[in-house]
């Protein structure tokens, strides 16, 4: 096991998608947590580790070859467009947050999450602008299998997802369940297409925030189990924030590097 050490990232929760999390880093690492990783204890177990490493190989083609390349396009797009992109996808993803808030008991936060959906969703036009962030109003993250973890259930066993990356078997069905679930509940076709933008922003947007960390560890001799170690650091911080339950926390999140640095 690797150690790692912790920085601060701007990062989300993403809704994760069809090609959101190929190396498992756009739709795994997002702890945003004051839990500094190297207090967090956590463990990997990999009992279908020949079988995930094959599906690994094929995720990190799709993404060496389709995902990363847009990804590092977009990184030079104008600081505004990506801040944009970034707050939309954001704001798109607060009522997802706000049911897991909810269902983790976090009173406070659930009020936190509601309030800046309303704020930017209106005075921030339809979120491309965080006045919530600049009223001092923080964001958080919560998802499905946050939620479960908070709940007492267990990491289980690393399942490497075709086109989604690494996880475990319980953030696995945390994922399937955020599939299921459509705060919105609209046949809107307005709707939908704003859910459309937000997937497609949300891929992009999260891979080219992942890229710095997964250029660090390809370096390392084994990509795979690097990566998986990271994933599990991040998830058992960000159940440990969960539990925590305060709004009040940093965005910060493990950059995966090893800890002499890249």
């Amino acid at each position: 096991m690797l150690p790692f050490k912790c920085a601060p990232w701007l990062t989300r929760n993403t809704s994760i998608a069809v090609l959101a999390g190929l190396t498992g880093c756009s739709s795994q690492l997002q702890p945003n947590t004051d839990v500094a990783c190297a207090d967090v204890a956590y463990s990997v177990y990999d009992p279908a580790e020949p079988f995930n490493r094959a599906v690994f190989a094929f995720n990190r083609t799709v993404d060496d070859y389709a995902v990363a390349p847009v990804a590092r396009g977009y990184r030079y797009l104008p600081d505004f467009f990506q801040t944009g992109v970034h707050n939309f996808v954001a704001n798109f993803g607060e009522p997802k947050v706000f049911i897991n808030d909810l269902l983790q008991g976090n009173p406070m936060r659930s009020v936190n999450t509601l309030g800046r959906f309303a704020l930017n969703t209106t005075v921030g036009v339809v979120g491309l602008i965080d006045v919530s962030g600049m009223a001092g109003i923080p964001r958080h993250d919560a998802d499905f299998g946050q939620t479960f973890g908070v709940w007492g259930i267990g990491n289980g066993p690393i399942v490497e997802l075709p086109l989604l990356g690494t996880s475990n078997s319980r953030d696995a069905a945390g994922r399937v369940l955020g599939f299921v679930v459509d705060p919105f509940g609209s046949n809107s076709d307005t709707v939908e297409t704003l859910s459309t933008i937000s997937t497609v922003g949300d891929i992009v947007d999260g891979r080219a925030e992942a890229l710095p960390l997964t250029d660090s560890l390809q370096k390392l001799p084994d990509y795979y189990s690097a990566l998986r170690d990271v994933v599990a650091e991040h998830r058992a911080a960000y159940v440990a924030d969960g539990k925590q339950g305060s709004p009040e926390n940093t965005t910060s999140q493990c950059t995966g590097a090893p800890a002499d640095g890249f």
